[in-house]
């Protein structure tokens, strides 16, 4: 849950790393399922921590998208999600005119652009991350919206953007704010959890049981004070897991399930003081090979996470102290050896802890919001 939930940038994982297609992940993504039908064609890929809102036209250690994403990127995204450097508040960061309430055909079509954007980028991980970031900050106690966090948008802006767990995050934001210029009537909330729901499901994951109509927050003065998001490497793991997950009204076997999306990404030592400089899981692929993933194949959703972690065998798959503790915590292991040996389950259960995250702290509109299916 690394950088789900991270303070400090020594400490801060890359939820979901950086993204590849080396031959061995898009031979397992291309014998999932027809909708990685065009996954082999030669494709740029995102990384998901390589850019701050200032450096966006670095080398081979950036944001490489291609040239009509960073074409798009150039004309629109000052105008929509933006980073304005001339507005210390971050107010310059949201431009473009907010949708009141998303529009559930538009939401569909946005969902189809977001399956083709994955197609040919590989951005599973970092849009998972972004609707994680996005409601993690959600607190139970605080009963006012949108005083209490959670899945309102707010993310969108340059104040927040800044929190060290969301470094990197701005690429996010570049690849769907052409889809959000594109569809008006889709409010960012709910765009940032379509993002993340999507890209869970396509990597091979389970169907997550969605609602939408999420009302956005109108200005970065609604975002959340910084620390909201948990630490890697905390100095009691399990404490610290729950300090942070209960407080968003989560219990141990949803902390546990929410663990398993580390199926996905890869982490940077240089970015967060994690991992290795590269393994052989992460030598290949375009952009800015590198980093050390959580399984061998890092764009593939299932159990191995688990099964990876209780055997322990291979030096060059990650496990960091927030990992290690889901076997080594009584509570915590109960769910962590199920869900090693039952994958059915684990995506059962992650189904619906998933989507539980996705609805902390918003406001919807209709109350009860709405399914795309």
């Amino acid at each position: 849950m690394a950088e789900l939930l991270s303070s400090s940038t020594s400490r801060m994982i890359s939820f979901v790393g950086s993204v590849s297609s080396s031959p061995l992940i898009r031979q397992s993504l291309m014998s999932r399922t027809a909708h990685f039908s065009a996954i082999h064609l030669p494709i740029k890929c995102i990384q998901s921590t390589t850019l701050s809102s200032s450096s966006s036209s670095s080398s081979s250690s950036s944001f490489c998208a291609g040239a009509r994403i960073q074409s798009l990127f150039n004309q629109r995204f000052r105008r929509g999600f933006s980073v304005d450097a001339s507005r210390r508040d971050g107010s310059g960061a949201a431009a473009a005119a907010v949708s009141a309430v998303s529009d559930r055909d538009q939401l569909r079509s946005a969902r189809e652009d977001i399956r083709e954007l994955l197609r040919t980028t590989f951005c599973h991980p970092i849009l998972v991350r972004l609707g994680w970031h996005d409601a993690g900050t959600y607190d139970k106690n605080i009963k006012d919206w949108p005083l209490r966090g959670g899945a309102n948008g707010s993310l969108r802006f340059e104040i927040e953007l800044k929190h060290a767990a969301n470094a990197g995050l701005v690429n996010a934001l570049k690849l769907l704010q052409p889809i959000k210029e594109k569809y008006l009537g889709v409010t960012y909330a709910d765009l940032f959890q379509l993002a993340s729901a999507t890209a869970v499901e396509d990597a091979g994951g389970p169907k997550i049981p969605m609602i939408y109509g999420r009302v956005d927050v109108t200005g970065p003065e609604h975002c959340p004070v910084e620390g909201k998001l948990p630490d890697a490497g905390p100095a009691s793991p399990a404490d610290h897991l729950r300090e942070v997950f209960y407080r968003m009204g989560l219990n141990d076997k949803e902390i546990v399930a929410l663990s398993g999306a580390h199926t996905l990404g890869r982490a940077r030592p240089e970015r967060s003081g994690w991992g290795k400089p590269v393994t052989k899981y992460t030598k290949d692929g375009p952009g800015a090979p590198g980093g050390q993933s959580w399984t061998v194949e890092w764009l593939k959703f299932d159990n191995s996470y688990f099964r990876d972690i209780k055997e322990r065998r291979d030096e060059d798959l990650l496990v960091l102290p927030t990992d290690a503790v889901i076997f080594e915590d009584p509570s915590f292991k109960v769910y962590a050896e199920k869900y090693a040996g039952d994958e059915d389950a684990f995506f059962e259960d992650y189904a619906q802890a998933h989507a539980k995250l996705s609805n902390l702290g918003a406001k919807f509109d209709p109350p009860e919001g709405f399914s795309l299916d």
